[in-house]
């Protein structure tokens, strides 16, 4: 669920630095990180393998019909498929990115592993439902992998519906989501007594306060966990701006700042997909770069969080 704020930053910073250039440093380190093959976690109340590396839709994809900057998003979408990706997070909450996603999907091939995931936001019974019929049109799919109650909106309401539709096949997972940390608490509330199968949050190397509770809640409770914000709105990367990436990040596969934070999230046991946002291909491609050949064990998740410490 990143936002605009973490394409520009992201952007501005990787002018500056030798990760500029993919032929400088992603395309071999890439190429080298492929030969370990794609990285995948099981989804606990399944089994099901799912890649590490999701793609979010908020804001990136909310493009109006006619717009120039809907077409370069094909390539990005075929990007994210031809390097192993499979969940793509939308919400209605979003604008038009649920459609987008559709259209875009209609144009890309690879896409055999596709896991829809999208959200309720409203409120109400009848309109929960409406609203999740709608979602299934605008994303072009007769069934939902994952149906999310955003941001734990009329959430005993929605969760009725979402189980008897897992029961008819309509969806295949259940769960909730939040951005704000204020509803922590109610959301571990909801963990500890409700049957979900996923939950999504925001965490990331700088904001690690889900690690106390709703990480090892999850765990417990076999509830599979989507990362948004992984980037921290961007405040990461100018953190790290004129700052040489560590030599020891090649120990773990890791190119770039960004495979950097994303393989931080991506290696809590308890972490089952992250999910940053980008309308850039060169984004896209890095991203999509952290999602193979090594993580790192805790020992080094402590050295990085000490490294950004130090900065």
């Amino acid at each position: 669920m990143n936002n605009p704020g973490d394409g520009f930053s992201r952007r501005s910073f990787l002018k500056s630095t030798c990760a500029a250039s993919l032929a400088c440093t992603l395309a071999p380190a890439f190429a080298a990180a492929m030969e370990r093959g794609v990285i995948k976690k099981k989804i606990p109340s399944s089994g099901e393998q799912l890649s590490v590396i999701g793609l979010g839709t908020s804001r990136t994809f909310d493009v109006d019909p006619g717009n120039a900057a809907r077409s370069p998003l094909v390539e990005v979408m075929q990007a994210f498929f031809d390097r192993g990706g499979q969940l793509i997070d939308s919400s209605p909450m979003y604008g038009s990115a649920e459609s987008v996603t559709g259209e875009l999907l209609k144009q890309v091939g690879n896409r055999q592993d596709l896991f829809t995931a999208t959200k309720v936001w409203t409120n109400g019974k009848d309109g929960g439902i409406r609203q999740m019929q709608q979602s299934m049109q605008r994303l072009g799919v007769d069934r939902i992998d994952l149906m999310q109650i955003h941001n734990l909106r009329d959430w005993r309401t929605h969760l009725e519906t979402l189980q008897d539709w897992k029961a008819q096949g309509m969806i295949r997972y259940i769960g909730i989501t939040t951005s704000h940390g204020r509803y922590h608490d109610e959301l571990e509330t909801i963990l500890q007594n409700e049957p979900l199968d996923f939950v999504q949050f925001s965490y990331n190397i700088a904001n690690r306060s889900v690690e106390q509770r709703l990480l090892p809640i999850a765990s417990e409770r076999g509830i599979a966990t989507l990362i948004n914000r992984p980037y921290q709105r961007g405040s990461l990367f100018r953190q790290v701006k004129g700052k040489a990436l560590p030599d020891w990040a090649s120990e773990i596969d890791c190119a770039s700042w960004g495979q950097f934070f994303l393989k931080f999230i991506a290696a809590h046991p308890a972490v089952t997909c992250v999910i940053p946002a980008t309308s850039k291909l060169r984004h896209m491609v890095d991203n999509m770069g952290a999602g193979f050949g090594r993580l790192p064990d805790e020992k080094m998740r402590r050295r990085m969080i000490d490294y950004m410490e130090s900065i």
